[in-house]
């Protein structure tokens, strides 16, 4: 396997050029804080922005815990990447994953500078400590069951000069703030789901009232089950089908929110 890396000062927009570099450097497979990406796929790892503080995410991402090197091992000899691509702050920070990945040596060296302009590099940098946001170079598809709660979105940014491939790999990233962002912490209470889930499945024709809803947090999401009332003559599970599609959305955009149920018991039947 040759290995490459991209290396550049944290905030310097290194995730998200990745793309873009491993493709003009033919990488089928980056390492990119934590995660092993392949394809427009995360193929193993978890990202070292869940840890709860900036030293746990630094060991996380040098895959100093054990277990997360050996997770990475096992992945890359069982990988058919010919190419890897390590992300990483310096020079040395690349070879230390490498040493512990069992991988290498790094053969090549890209560095930020060389591919961003200082207006570039200055405006990655103020959206990393002003706005506290990092680039997880995939869809967000990928990664939002493990990212529920955070504040967590696709970032898609047209550029008319730019074709097609690096159009894809402009949109194939997502933005996230992890918990030791530079605002602070942030929580979201169950009675937001709530309030949310309610004023979602009301705009569903055919509901009357909602009687109860349980919301239950899981690591992955959450669990919505709701108990209504809908009008007597609608077709049951239309109604049901469109005020689950409705507040699903709505709190996955709202609130980023990973739901991964909503779970309708109609009780009863309303007639005027």
């Amino acid at each position: 396997m040759k290995v490459i890396a991209f290396v550049g000062p944290s905030g310097t927009g290194k995730s998200y050029r990745s793309l873009i570099i491993a493709k003009e450097n033919n990488a089928d497979g980056i390492i990119d804080d934590g995660l092993l990406i392949s394809q427009g796929k995360v193929i193993a790892g978890t990202s070292a922005k869940k840890e709860d503080t900036r030293i746990a995410s630094v060991k996380h991402a040098l895959f100093i815990p054990p277990k997360y090197a050996s997770e990475m091992q096992q992945a890359l000899k069982k990988s058919n990447i010919k190419t890897l691509m390590i992300l990483g702050t310096s020079e040395g920070m690349a070879e230390k994953i490498a040493k512990r990945l069992e991988v290498g040596p790094v053969e090549k060296f890209i560095h930020i500078e060389d591919v961003a302009t200082e207006d570039e590099i200055a405006m990655a940098n103020r959206m990393r400590l002003e706005d506290g946001k990092h680039v997880i170079p995939v869809p967000t598809f990928e990664i939002q069951k493990d990212f529920s709660g955070y504040f967590l979105h696709p970032l898609r940014r047209f550029q008319p000069n730019l074709d097609v491939e690096e159009k894809t790999a402009e949109a194939d990233k997502s933005i996230v703030r992890p918990t030791f962002s530079y605002m602070g912490d942030f929580v979201i209470s169950d009675e937001v789901i709530i309030q949310l889930a309610i004023h979602e499945a009301m705009k569903a024709e055919g509901i009357h009232k909602i009687n109860n809803i349980n919301v239950r947090k899981t690591t992955h999401g959450a669990h919505i089950d709701i108990t209504a009332t809908v009008k007597y003559g609608c077709h049951v599970p239309t109604v049901c089908r469109k005020a689950q599609y409705l507040i699903k959305n709505t709190i996955e955009e709202l609130a980023s929110v990973n739901v991964r149920r909503v779970h309708f018991l109609v009780r009863n039947l309303y007639t005027e």
